[in-house]
Parts: C-alpha cells; structure tokens; sequence
C-alpha cells in the first residue's frame, strides 16, 4: 500500500531532524497539491489554469515559427501572463443577437457622439477627404465600437489570444471543459471541442499578428487590453486588420489604434479598402459594413445613428 503524503512526511521526521523534515514535507505537500489540481487563483479570485507549463506548447510553436526564444521565453514568464478561462467562457457562451443595440441610439449616446464630433472635426474632416468615408460613419463605428474610446476592455490582449491559442492543446481544452465551462454554460463536449479547435486556429494567427504588431510599433505585448475576442484599441480591430488596415493618422511615426487620430484613419482606411466610396446607396453601404461587423444588427445600427448625427449637423 502506498504510503499516503502525511504518512511520507512522518517517516521524514524520524530519519531527519525537525527542520529538514518539515521542508521536505512541505515540498512534497505542495508538489502533490499542484500535480493533483494544476490550478491557481486568476485576477478575479477563480480557479486558473495557469500552471507553469500552461504556455509551453504554445511557445515552441512561436519559436518554431520564427520568433526569437529567448524573448518569447521571456515575455510568458512575465507575472502578468495568465490563462484567461473566465474571458474564453463569456466568448464561448457570446451570442450577437443578444446584444443591445438600441444603447446607442439614445439621445444620450447621440449627444456623446456629436460631442467627439466636435472634438475630433479636424481628423474626421481629413480623413473624409482623403478616404471619401462620411465622419459620421466613422464616429458612429468608434460609438459602437468602444463608446467613444472610453471603453476599450480590459483583458489583456495577449493573455486572450494565448489563452485561445492554447484550446489547439487536448488535455488544456479539457481541463477548461471540466474545470468552468461545463457548469458556467453547459451544453455538449462535442459542441464545446469543436468551437475550441477552430477558434483556437483563428487565435494562433492572430496571436502571432499581435506579436509582429507590437514588436515593429515599439510596443510592449502586455500594455494593451481588448474584448475577449481579442480586439484591442479604440477601433476594436482584431491584430491582423491592425497589420493590414492600420494607419499612423497622427503623423507621430507609430501606428497606435489607441489614439484617436490613428483609429479614426484606420476606420476609414478599412471601408475604402472593402468597397467604401462616395455615392453609395444605402444598401450598399449596408454590405460594405457587414465586412467590418458580419452582424446584421451591427451594420443597421451604425447606419442609423450615421443617419441621425448627420440630420444633427445640417441643422
């Protein structure tokens, strides 16, 4: 029979004096305790999976894909990387149709986005200029969007496209499976496996997106938050439009979706680049912004207070 962690830590005692003993028991205490749940305490007191080997899979794939070791190896052993179960529960039980959209048609909405409107009249009267998008759009977009950029979310970005990354990993995905998401929202394994294994596909792509984002701005990975979708800046774009769509609108050097001038361009930028020209008619306006937000909801409610802020300005 074997001897059980208390019983192993007694027999130390006798073979060790007092003070030996009592550190091997407490090694062996917490080596036990780790290997049995492999979880700790997340940012918001709940179970994590962050064990210290969470994101070992992940980073040989990073380095196998090109980036350096030693800084991969050094940014996930930052105290600040976590595994993020809470954020990909919400994103996994996410359904758009729920969503309150009529928020921001409120006059109260309304009367904030006139207000950026004045504020930002310089870069938005620019930017529909050069890239022929209505500044109302844009600012009804950046309402939607992230209330006027003073709702940006507060995940860190890097943590949400690991944590999703990381589902490609079986035994991962099936310790968020058990661990949370089987009591937080229920439903089929099978369901749960297969939005796991695609969503974590999506993430690995954009996690590297970020990385090269980040790293060719000046940026650090681990000061920017988003959704738990891992959108990140004013714009909420996803890192592979910011390599793509992303504009310096301020002229300062660097692309920073989390300044105005800058998001504000990629907006713009984005839309032309997916069919948005002067003169279109409202369907066709209506398709082209389904490319930015494939909810149908989305697109109606950008048109509608596009609409309303315009009605405003004339008068």
């Amino acid at each position: 029979m074997r001897q059980t962690t208390w019983e192993m830590g007694f027999t130390l005692l006798s073979r060790h004096s007092h003070w030996e003993a009592a550190v091997h028991l407490l090694t062996v205490s917490i080596l036990v305790f780790v290997l049995l749940l492999g979880w700790t305490l997340n940012a918001y007191g709940e179970p994590s999976t962050s064990r210290p080997d969470s994101y070992a899979i992940l980073q040989g794939r990073l380095v196998g894909d090109g980036f350096d070791e030693s800084l991969i190896r050094s940014l996930y052993s930052r105290p600040e990387v976590t595994f993020d179960q809470r954020g990909l529960t919400a994103y996994y039980s996410h359904r758009e149709a729920t969503l309150n959209y009529d928020q921001f048609s409120t006059q109260s909405s309304i009367d904030q986005a006139i207000g950026y409107l004045g504020q930002h009249q310089k870069a938005l009267k620019h930017t529909q200029d050069v890239y022929g998008v209505d500044q109302e759009v844009i600012t009804a977009i950046i309402l939607v969007e992230s209330r006027l950029g003073t709702y940006i979310g507060k995940r860190l970005v890097l943590n949400t496209l690991s944590a999703m990354a990381a589902l490609d990993d079986k035994d991962t995905r099936d310790s968020l499976w058990a661990f949370y998401v089987k009591d937080k929202v229920g439903g089929s394994k099978d369901k749960f496996d297969t939005w796991a294994r695609r969503k974590s596909a999506w993430a690995y792509r954009e996690l590297k997106a970020y990385l090269k984002y980040a790293k060719t701005q000046g940026l650090d990975p681990l000061s920017m938050c988003g959704s738990y979708a891992g959108a990140l800046g004013i714009a909420q774009f996803i890192p592979s439009s910011v390599l793509e769509f992303a504009q310096d609108g301020n002229q300062d050097g660097q692309i920073n979706i989390y300044h105005h001038e800058d998001a504000i361009e990629s907006i713009a930028n984005y839309l032309k680049r997916h069919g948005w020209r002067p003169g279109l008619s409202r369907d066709e306006r209506f398709r082209v912004l389904l490319h930015y937000n494939r909810s149908k909801y989305y697109a109606e409610t950008i048109l509608k207070v596009a609409e309303r802020l315009g009605e405003l300005q004339t008068r």
